[in-house]
């Protein structure tokens, strides 16, 4: 499975990012706590070269936090600091201040060795859609600035934001890259809703995430679903998920299309539980 999703705006995005990288100091990374990798864009790493960079790690809430910790263990070893977040904790948005005030600091004493007056440090925050940017920007600035949606590609364009006295924001538009040649990466993106759910069958996608979860969190399939561990046939389990939630159509058939909806619904809004589609190892 190839995906193909590259709107006008996102190639605009990208030239747009390139022609700021030089403004900021450091960058801010968003990723998906779920799939921290698959929701980080290469081309966007080609595009930032050797700036300083931090990733953030968004909705760790619905994320699994043994896995969580594996992943920012994994960012520390190859030196990029990393904070997993809750948008809506507090103590979290401060902790991203300070971090970034630390990296800002870097540059500011930088500045003052050539003699340069000091100014607030200067960030850009980028990641792929819906990955929480908008709402994090409003947190940090203590104030409803970006708008926020749960659809991707809400931010269009790039604005400029204040966070308190400790540095300067640069919000830019989620960006993916043209295609996703690992059917994996899609699969995962898909299923925590970076991608628009028209571009993909979504009962495949469902089949993707009952299969990873019956191998790394079979228990929650049983206590949702009430699906067997040893069931392996898709077409059965889509029935049983149907019958048991009721995702009937006339006659008494189980329609698969509303298994789908239902599925999908579940994994994105934590009923089945905090989980994250890739580890390190993977």
């Amino acid at each position: 499975m190839t995906i193909q999703w590259f709107p006008g705006h996102m190639a605009k995005a990208r030239r747009e990012v390139e022609e700021k990288l030089k403004l900021v100091d450091f960058v801010m990374e968003l990723v998906d706590a779920r799939a921290p990798l698959s929701s980080q864009n290469p081309m966007l790493h080609q595009v930032l070269q050797n700036k300083p960079k931090m990733i953030i790690l968004m909705k760790k809430d619905l994320a699994d936090n043994r896995v969580t910790d594996q992943w920012t263990a994994y960012f520390k070893e190859r030196d990029i600091p990393s904070i997993a977040i809750n948008v809506n904790d507090k103590a979290d948005i401060k902790r991203i201040i300070q971090l970034g005030k630390e990296m800002g600091q870097k540059k500011m004493d930088q500045l003052a060795k050539k003699g340069i007056q000091p100014r607030p440090a200067r960030a850009m925050i980028i990641g792929i859609p819906n990955v929480g940017k908008s709402t994090l920007i409003n947190r940090l600035a203590n104030k409803k600035i970006a708008k926020t949606g749960d659809k991707p590609g809400v931010t269009k364009q790039q604005l400029w934001i204040k966070v308190k006295k400790d540095f300067e924001l640069l919000d830019t538009p989620g960006i993916l890259w043209p295609k996703f040649e690992d059917e994996l990466v899609g699969y995962r993106l898909a299923a925590i809703g970076t991608i628009k759910d028209q571009l993909l069958s979504m009962q495949d996608i469902v089949a993707f995430v009952i299969t990873y979860m019956q191998r790394n969190y079979p228990e929650r399939l049983v206590e949702r679903y009430n699906i067997e561990q040893d069931m392996e046939d898709m077409w059965e389990i889509f029935v049983a998920i149907g019958k048991q939630r009721g995702a009937l159509e006339s006659g008494g058939n189980v329609n698969f299309d509303k298994v789908s909806d239902l599925v999908i619904r579940d994994v994105r809004t934590g009923k089945l539980g905090r989980i994250t589609l890739e580890t390190p190892e993977d």
